[in-house]
């Protein structure tokens, strides 16, 4: 017992015992809920994981986990998507530990097992050379073999961990460009209007539709000329029939996407849906 108190505590041993320490201390936290999301990244957010809501981006994409509400009055309802929105996660492909082949899982996965096994392998390189503190040159040694050995062991071990962790594919708010939604408000106008659209998987989100200040005005100027003149017969508007009206229950199509303003452009559908 004495001999391997005086393993661990030696050069190079001593050097990860410590540490092994603090990485024990932290997963016990972990296991008391003592620390919540585990998995945090290198830079202190993940996109991996499974809430109840979300957050949109500045380049409009959107983040969410079984439901997306979001800002600017997006709501969702059904599945969402889970996106790294133009952020980069901590167990994604940059940062430190990725320059070294040890990315795709969580900073705090990847540095347990980098120090547990070079502990591991440190605490045997040292017994082999004779326990205790070896002499300079072979205690350098230890140390060297004991790193390879350990980023070795965790890159190997981070393998199948890396499917486990991987991110969806990000999606975009400008995916909904081009698809049809239905309109839940009285009215869209230039300033206020909100839809419902449907995603690929299912899943369908509230969001905020705005109309053109042209269309608005063409649609008023050709609803005035179906009336026709006070007392008179009605009219029509000149080349065709009156443009629809968009309120609650119709059609409409989305054509762009307004980064700044976070909402879609809209106009009346009456063709099949996409």
């Amino acid at each position: 017992m004495r001999e391997f108190i005086d393993t661990v505590l030696g050069f190079p041993t001593a050097l990860f015992s410590f540490s092994l320490v603090v990485v024990a201390a932290y997963w016990a936290l972990v296991l008391l809920g003592g620390l919540g999301h585990f998995h945090a990244g290198t830079d202190g957010h993940t996109g991996a994981g499974a809430g109840g809501g979300g957050h949109f981006h500045g380049d409009g994409a959107f983040h969410g986990h079984g439901g997306f509400p979001g800002h600017d009055g997006m709501d969702g309802h059904g599945g969402g998507h889970d996106t790294s929105g133009g952020h980069e996660d901590g167990h994604g492909s940059g940062g430190p530990l990725a320059a070294i082949g040890l990315g795709g899982v969580p900073a705090t996965i990847t540095l347990s097992l980098l120090i547990a096994l070079a502990w591991f392998a440190s605490l045997a390189g040292s017994v082999l050379a004779g326990g205790g503190t070896p002499a300079a040159p072979l205690a350098a040694a230890v140390l060297a073999v004991a790193l390879a050995a350990a980023w070795l062991g965790t890159r190997l071990a981070i393998v199948p961990l890396r499917r486990v962790f991987r991110e969806e594919p990000a999606a975009s708010l400008r995916d909904f460009v081009g698809r049809t939604c239905v309109i839940r408000t009285g009215r869209v106008g230039v300033d206020f209007g909100q839809a419902e659209v449907t995603a690929d998987d299912g899943s369908s989100a509230i969001v905020q539709v705005r109309r053109h200040a042209l269309d608005v005005a063409a649609e008023g100027a050709g609803t005035a000329a179906a009336e026709g003149p006070p007392g008179g017969a009605a009219g029509g508007p000149p080349g065709g029939a009156v443009r629809p009206v968009l309120g609650a229950g119709s059609i409409a199509l989305i054509f762009d996407f307004d980064p700044e303003g976070q909402f879609f452009w809209v106009m009346p559908y009456d063709g099949p849906t996409p």
